[in-house]
């Protein structure tokens, strides 16, 4: 067999990244954040001042930006970044850069590059429609959005960001929004995708139910 493609979908909130991380470590095979590589872009965006309506100077950025992840970490043009792409004005912002097709279409060229070469784990809002339509394993993780909304807060608080949870339930709807009813490759559902719902299960237990459906899977 090839290299291994784990393709892991849902919407803001839903614990793909955590999870995904996860189940990379318990495969011991590369984890892709695809999220964090355009909360990486946004940051930049935002950090020269380019208005986020300016489409063309955005892909221009895009063009010429070197966003990379090693070991799970993202460095912009070799830089290491972490809370810095976890702020709320990132948040608020990421949605809306991430729908520019040529946004997509650059950092999508990296993430494929990255599955060719190395087993993965890789979670996003397109992967097993887009990025990964091959992928040998297809999740959908979802969640009810007062359970998302909840986690983000939680998140946020932890990081000491002063947010309110009616912002933060704001927010995860807008990002739904946009995510789903962008023109280029929307946040949907694989058709061959098994979906997961969260609500209410611990990390542990997602991850189990989750490695239960890979060994299955990987048994037919």
């Amino acid at each position: 067999m090839g290299n291994l493609q784990i393709a892991i979908d849902g919407p803001a909130g839903a614990g793909k990244s955590t999870i995904a991380k996860k189940l990379a470590e318990g495969l011991n095979i590369t984890y892709i954040d695809t999220g964090a590589m355009y909360r990486a872009l946004t940051y930049k965006v935002l950090k020269e001042n380019i208005e986020i309506n300016c489409k063309e100077k955005i892909i221009q950025l895009a063009e010429t930006t070197n966003i990379t992840i090693v070991h799970g970490d993202v460095y912009i043009d070799n830089q290491l970044v972490k809370d810095e792409i976890r702020s709320q004005e990132v948040t608020k912002y990421v949605s809306h850069i991430a729908q520019i097709a040529e946004v997509r279409k650059i950092l999508v060229g990296f993430q494929k590059k990255i599955a060719e070469q190395h087993s993965v784990v890789m979670d996003g809002r397109d992967i097993g429609t887009y990025v990964l339509p091959n992928a040998d394993i297809k999740i959908f993780l979802t969640a009810s959005i007062e359970e998302r909304a909840h986690r983000r807060y939680t998140e946020l608080l932890h990081k000491q960001q002063q947010v309110s949870f009616a912002d933060v339930i704001d927010s995860i709807k807008e990002r739904d929004k946009i995510d789903t009813e962008r023109e280029f490759a929307p946040l949907v559902k694989a058709a061959d995708a098994v979906v997961v719902d969260t609500t209410g299960l611990d990390i542990e237990a997602v991850v189990e139910k989750i490695q239960q459906i890979i060994a299955k899977k990987l048994q037919n």
